[in-house]
């Protein structure tokens, strides 16, 4: 399924390795090498066959094990040396996954170099919450953005675009910049009760919800339960979620992975 000599961008999911694809599944059991990122899950990890060999090339926040420089460098030896090579994303590789990168590395070198899509965290998230990230008549569009700036550098976003009460946002990596997001929201229009959900380690077992308002959204990311990156989900469509939750509470059936800020 792969090629000697190829390399394959692979979608690990959000994390839970029910929801990889059938085909990431088999590129792994196909690879001779696999390089993979540090949000990667550990049980798609344990999927990876034991004779294949496994090099973490993980980046997080302030703790880069490889740079991206260094990480192109080591797909594209590893392919010139006949190797049978997966490089492992978390999410879908083609999301704020830095895929440009490594597809310009190899093609420059003449190195072949493909594509297998994962599911990115918005959709699992929405999945976690148990609403649709789009909703007739009140929510039409869907934004992804990033809130992972290069060198912490202010986010470089235009927020009047942004700021569409018609539309989901959805806001990768969010969780030092809720404040910033927040502000720069309301003060490009966007009501300051608009629902917004925060959903950490979303389709895991240990994952968790909460729901609140814009306003009180850097309130929310300080409160955050664990140091992982957090998925954040801002728009009308997360109003059904809230009231779904207090609902939920006056039942006395609320998850205890379930919470909203007022």
């Amino acid at each position: 399924m792969i090629a000697r000599g190829e390399v394959w961008l692979v979608g690990a999911g959000p994390g839970d390795p029910d929801l990889l694809t059938r085909k990431a599944e088999r590129l792994l059991n196909a690879a001779s090498v696999v390089f993979y990122d540090a949000l990667v899950g550990q049980g798609v990890l344990d999927l990876i066959p034991a004779t294949v060999r496994r090099e973490p090339v993980g980046k997080r926040s302030g703790r880069h094990s490889k740079d991206q420089a260094t990480i192109d460098r080591l797909l594209v030896e590893a392919a010139m040396a006949g190797e049978r090579v997966v490089r492992l994303k978390g999410g879908d590789p083609a999301i704020f996954g830095r895929a440009t990168e490594e597809i310009e590395a190899c093609r420059a070198e003449g190195i072949p170099i493909r594509i297998c899509p994962g599911i990115t965290a918005a959709s699992a998230a929405a999945a976690d919450l148990g609403i649709s990230l789009t909703l007739r008549g009140l929510a039409r569009k869907l934004t992804f953005v990033t809130a992972h700036s290069r060198n912490g550098a202010a986010l470089d976003l235009d927020w009047s675009t942004l700021a569409d009460p018609q539309a989901t946002l959805a806001v990768y990596m969010g969780k030092e910049a809720a404040a910033m997001v927040s502000r720069e929201l309301i003060a490009a229009g966007l009501p300051a009760d608009t629902p917004v959900a925060l959903v950490e380690n979303a389709s895991l077992g240990d994952g968790n919800r909460l729901v609140t308002r814009l306003d009180l959204l850097p309130i929310a990311a300080k409160a955050a339960f664990t140091d992982k990156p957090a998925m954040i989900l801002i728009g009308q469509a997360m109003r059904l979620r809230a009231t779904a939750a207090l609902t939920a509470r006056s039942r006395s059936n609320a998850s205890p992975t379930d919470h909203k800020l007022h």
